[in-house]
Parts: C-alpha cells; structure tokens; sequence
C-alpha cells in the first residue's frame, strides 16, 4: 500500500493536467511570518483559519501554522499532541470535530486550511511545519500526504515554506518535490550541513543565533535563508533586523511592524561591525583595545585592562569604577604631563575601551544601548577620535561626544562636536544637552547619525542635537575622515570633578547591552 501511494505522489507531481492551475503570487516585501497565524492581539484561537485571514489582512509575508495527523490518516492543522484532552494518533477527525475551537470554527482539516489561506491572498506565504510523529513512517507518510494535496488544490505557489523538527520530515519533501523550499526548526546542525543536504535554510531559536552568531555570516554566504522564532521582544526583534534576518517568526506581527519603522535596515544601513557581549570574560580582543594609565582632562581614574574594571557577564560589557589605591606606572616619566608624572598613586580605577587600530569608520549610524552608572564625580561617555590624532593632535584631529554625562546632572546627558575651530578650550564647542529619564535605572539608546552634511545626535531614538557641515575648513569640520570609539567611564577632571567626587558610589557599574555600527552602501 505505502509503495502504491508514493508512486501515485510521484505521479502527480509529474503530471501537468492534475489538479487545479497554480497561481503565482508575491510575497510580501517584509520579514514578518505570524506564529500560527495572527491571532494574539485579536484573541483569535492559535492555527485557526481566523488568526491566518488576519495575518493576511496585515500582509505579513507568511503565516505559519502546525500539521498533525490524526487516527484515520486525516491531516489537520493543530499544535499539541492532544486536543480537547485527545490524543490526535489516537482519534478519528469525526471524534476530533466534535470540539470546536473557542470561536466556533471547525477544527480545521490541512486542505480546508490551505483553501482558506488562497482565498483573496496575493501577498502572503504559508509556512508549514509538519509535526514529527513518535512513528518513524507516519512522519514520513505526513510529508507525503501534505505534499499531495497541495499539489491537489494547486497551492503550491502559496506554500513559502515547510518546517519541521524532524529532519527526515523535510529532507523527504526534497525527496518528492526538489523545489520545495524547506528549513530545520532543531537548532542541531550547523550551516554548511545544511547547505551539504540541500536544505534551504535554519529556522532557529533566536538565542541559538547569539550563541553562535557565526551562523549568521555563514548562512548568508552559503545563500541559506535566515529565519529566527518565536520572536516576541523589542529588543529581540532589533537585534534580528539589526542583522538581515530573512524572516522573524512572532507571536507580535504588529510589534514586528513597528519596530521595522524604527530600524536603520529600513533606511538603507547595513551592518557593519557590532559587539553583543554575548560571551563571557575579557571583552573580545578582536573588537577592543585598552587604554591604560592617566589619560587626559586631570581626571583622577587610573584606567586599567583588569577583570575588575571591565569584563562581559550575563550578556553585558560591565565598566567598573573603584575606590582603590594603584600604583601610577608613568610616575616620574617626564614625557608626560606634571598632573600624571608627580603622582605615584591613583586613588581610583576604572576602564576605557577603544576600537583604535581595529576598527574606524566614516559616517553612518552607531546604536549604544546602556545603563549609566549613578555618583557625583563620575563621567561616562561615548566618544569618538580622529584616526590622525596622534599626528596632529587634539582638538585639530576632531572628536564626536555621542554622548557624555555628569554625575552631579543625573537628569541630563550631552550631545557635543569639538574641532580646532570649536572646542571647550575656547568655549566654542558645539552641543546640546537634553534631558533623559531614570539613566541609572534603565537602559536608553544613545545613537549618532552622521553624514558629510551633517551629524544629528539621538537619544532614544529622538533627534535632539543637529549639527551642520558649514563647508569651510577642516578646522571647523575635521569629520570627513575615520573616527574610532571610546567607550570609558571617568572619574573626577575638568569636568566631571566639578561638584567634587562623592567616594560612598563606589564600587559602581556602567552597563552597556550592545554596540552597533550601521553604514550604507556608498558610505563604507
């Protein structure tokens, strides 16, 4: 019998004059694929026919849903093992059909699923995982049978994608129809298995990408599509599109949307270079250098490359800020300034990283996501440097402060440009300070968007600074070269020093979420 059904499967996906004509459709131009259907904000029940209309209706580019199969062989589209209390292997449709969904549909059967999915429906794909059964050939004869009345109703062009845990599942939709297009929901197997079995992509977990975020550049060179599931939160979904995910699987389509109006893929930015802080120990070598020592400004911290004063845990970069006693390396040193060389101590540390030597840019977009460590006398900041400073120094080499902060303005951060023209040495700087909420206690995004024509300084995704390229000298706007960044937390100094320094906030931490870099094409 299972011979006779797959030489008839073969048949008909062989012939041209079986079945119904399929229609072509386009589907839409957006990452979005509804986690069985779009039925949350609605209260629509999961895999209902109402919760697919409806992600049609948002012109989602896919909605996904679950295939089961039930005692009598009959396909139908639910997630559990069990409905109403019934084992679906163990019940008959009929027995099944009994118990309607909680809106009074019919539990639906695949085909009368598929049918409603191509009624009035020009934009958006069907995603179908096939649920592995606990019996190696029913799992098998599921594929078949999905794949028969697909071919039967003519649906094939509206069929985007089929999914599963079971890799023999997928690997025999190839089998039958090699233009089927399939992904692996396990999480299991690398890329270039993928590629070498002729899968067309990895349907991940989205923390499976962060753990192994090689995956990401792997699949997109291999040409292997990129899906992440179930994707729910802002930050989750960011991050994905952060990093050109072809699809992010939700239970939050409309959030989806939202968040894609917000990101700077979908004005063009790609992403160039990032830190998750997705590890453990020292910050990654291969994206961080150290400054060490006394820098600049009189500040009183002694920078260190120490675990103590900067280090990643629990998916955060941590700068630390002590109050400690260290000995001064550079004391006695006449090349350097008095303020460093006649201290043999320093009664503070803490850490600046800096990209310098690794990585610079010139123009684009750079995210900060972080939580700023609260006490009067400290000074963190988000900064960055000409790449020519050590040639022609400072102010004339430019700096851009994306942002910096006060202890004793905690309400308040600072968005600055300083050139040999404009510079807190001659109080010409040009900046703007803004008011910002609760920085101790929750995380903001501090970003800057930077163009030959201009810079504009966010906060939160806001515009509250905008500075522009007057056209004349390099004096005024030293900014059409590489800059790298900074990223340190000071204590005391010119500034930061102003109010004094209260020594009761030490220890304390400055968390940062990620670092990211975007440019567009004709900028990097």
């Amino acid at each position: 019998m299972r011979c006779f059904l797959f030489l008839f499967i073969c048949a008909l996906f062989s012939s041209c004059n079986t079945g119904q004509n399929s229609e072509t459709i386009v589907f839409a131009n957006n990452p979005v694929i509804a986690h069985r259907g779009a039925w949350k904000a609605k209260g629509f029940p999961e895999n209902s026919i109402a919760a697919l209309r409806y992600a049609i209706e948002l012109n989602c580019t896919g909605s996904e849903f679950d295939v089961r199969m039930t005692k009598d062989n009959i396909l139908i589209v639910t997630h559990d093992a069990d409905y109403k209390g019934l084992i679906i292997e163990e019940n008959t449709y009929d027995e099944l059909a009994k118990h309607k969904l909680s809106n009074g549909e019919k539990l639906p059967t695949l085909r009368d699923y598929i049918e409603a999915g191509m009624k009035d429906n020009d934009s958006t794909g069907m995603v179908c995982e096939i649920k592995p059964s606990r019996i190696k050939e029913r799992s098998k004869l599921m594929a078949e049978k999905t794949l028969a009345i697909v071919k039967e109703l003519g649906a094939e062009s509206y069929m985007s994608y089929y999914i599963s845990f079971g890799y023999g599942i997928i690997q025999r939709i190839k089998e039958i129809d090699p233009k089927a297009k399939v992904l692996y929901l396990n999480g299991s197997k690398n890329p270039q298995k993928l590629k070498t079995d002729n899968i067309d992509g990895l349907d991940y977990y989205h923390s499976i990408f962060k753990k192994h975020p090689n995956y990401i550049e792997d699949s997109k060179e291999l040409g292997l599509k990129l899906n992440a599931w179930t994707v729910n939160k802002a930050e989750d979904i960011d991050w994905l599109l952060a990093n050109g995910f072809d699809y992010i699987t939700t239970n939050e389509p409309e959030l989806v949307f939202e968040r894609m109006k917000k990101s700077p893929t979908t004005k063009g930015y790609k992403l160039v270079w990032s830190d998750e802080f997705s590890y453990s120990g020292k910050p990654d070598s291969l994206k961080w250098n150290y400054e060490i020592g006394f820098k600049r400004n009189q500040e009183k911290q002694y920078y260190t490359n120490r675990l103590e004063n900067a280090r990643v845990e629990k998916g955060y970069l941590v700068i630390e800020s002590r109050k400690e006693t260290i000995e001064n390396t550079d004391y006695l040193n006449q090349t350097r300034p008095n303020w460093i060389s006649k201290k043999p101590y320093a009664d503070y540390t803490s850490a600046s990283l800096t990209t310098k030597d690794l990585a610079d840019w010139t123009y684009g977009r750079i995210d900060i996501n972080a939580k700023l460590p609260e006490g009067i006398g400290l000074w963190p900041a988000f900064w960055m440097l000409g790449q020519n400073w050590e040639e022609i120094g400072w102010p004339k080499c430019g700096e851009i402060d994306i942002m910096e902060h006060v202890g004793f303005d905690p309400d308040s951060i600072f968005g600055t440009i300083h050139s040999k023209a404009y510079n807190h040495m001659k109080g010409t700087q040009k900046g703007k300070r803004v008011y910002i909420e609760k920085p101790y206690d929750k995380f903001h995004t501090y970003s800057l968007v930077w163009t030959p024509a201009d810079m504009s300084f966010l906060l939160d995704g806001k515009v509250y600074n905008r500075i522009e390229n007057e056209n004349t000298t390099t004096d005024e706007w030293p900014f059409n070269q590489d800059f790298h960044l900074k990223i340190n937390v000071a204590v005391g100094g010119m500034l930061g020093g102003r109010k004094g320094i209260d020594d009761t906030a030490f220890p304390n931490k400055m968390l940062v979420n990620y670092v990211r870099v975007f440019q567009k094409q004709n900028e990097s």
